[in-house]
This record gives C-alpha cells, sequence and structure tokens, in this order.
C-alpha cells in the first residue's frame, strides 16, 4: 500500500481545489465547457508548480534523490486523476447534478484520506475528518463567494 505521506499533500490539493473551482464558477455561471477547462488547467499546471515544490522541499530536505523522484512522481500521479475524475463527473453528467456528486465526490474522497492519515498517526479519524471537512467547506464557500462576486461586477457585460 502506498504511503500516505506520499498521497496526502497531491490528493487532499487537488480534491479541495477542485471544489473550489467548481462551485466558485457555478456561482459565476459558467459554462461547463469553463468548468471542464479549468479543472484540466489546474489539474496540469497547478499540479506541475506544486510538485515541483515538493520536490524542492524534499531536496532541501536532504532527502535521497530517487526517493525525492518517487514521491514527486506519485503527488503528480495522484492529483492529476482527482483532477480527471472532476472532470470526468462534468463530462458524465448533467451540469447541475456534476456540481452535487463533485461536492459528494470530493467530502467521501478527502474522508477517506483523513481517516487513513489519522490512523497512520494513531489520531482519533472522526475528529480528522471533520476538521479537514470544516477547513474544505471554508475554502469552498469562498470560492462561491468570488463567483457570485464576479458574476454581480460582470452582470452589465
Amino acid at each position: 500500500m502506498l504511503d500516505p505521506r506520499k498521497l496526502s499533500f497531491g490528493s487532499s490539493a487537488g480534491i479541495v481545489a477542485s471544489m473550489a473551482l467548481i462551485v466558485g464558477l457555478d456561482a459565476a455561471t459558467a459554462t461547463t465547457a469553463t468548468v471542464v477547462g479549468s479543472i484540466l488547467i489546474a489539474g496540469l499546471a497547478d499540479n506541475l508548480t506544486d510538485s515541483l515544490s515538493v520536490h524542492m522541499y524534499q531536496e532541501s530536505e536532504r532527502l535521497p534523490e530517487r526517493e525525492a523522484f518517487r514521491t514527486t512522481l506519485v503527488n503528480f500521479a495522484v492529483r492529476l486523476a482527482v483532477s480527471l475524475s472532476f472532470a470526468l463527473l462534468f463530462v458524465l453528467l448533467p451540469r447541475t447534478a456534476a456540481v452535487r456528486a463533485s461536492l459528494i465526490w470530493g467530502f467521501v474522497l478527502l474522508s477517506v484520506l483523513s481517516y487513513v492519515v489519522a490512523r497512520k498517526r494513531s489520531v482519533p479519524p472522526f475528529a480528522e475528518i471533520w476538521k479537514h471537512g470544516f477547513v474544505a467547506t471554508a475554502v469552498i464557500a469562498v470560492s462561491k463567494g468570488i463567483g457570485s462576486w464576479i458574476l454581480r461586477l460582470t452582470a452589465n457585460d
């Protein structure tokens, strides 16, 4: 089984960022093509920069080069897979259902990841799930607010 330390950074970032992006763009009434394109762009561009950051951090910590490279690749692959799973929901489902399914899917993924990490750390899993879910909810709420604000700003365009 993969080490949660190699999965937790990329997957949690990909999960929360994807949900926030979806809700924010939905609030701004972006088209489905815009939502899917944004998920894919973030899934590649932001993912690559985060993976590079992880890699450089690990090098600065003097992690063996092979281990740093392996962790970087796992981080990139997991985050890309997460992003693609959200994009797939928009390809397969009507827009409103895709938004709802994305939120459910994201919170399920985040809960499972939180559970695995909590078990590895020997801390109460459900407290970690609630804590991480609360942070994700705050990020999503802010993103929805930004999307609504953008819609109001551009309503006359």
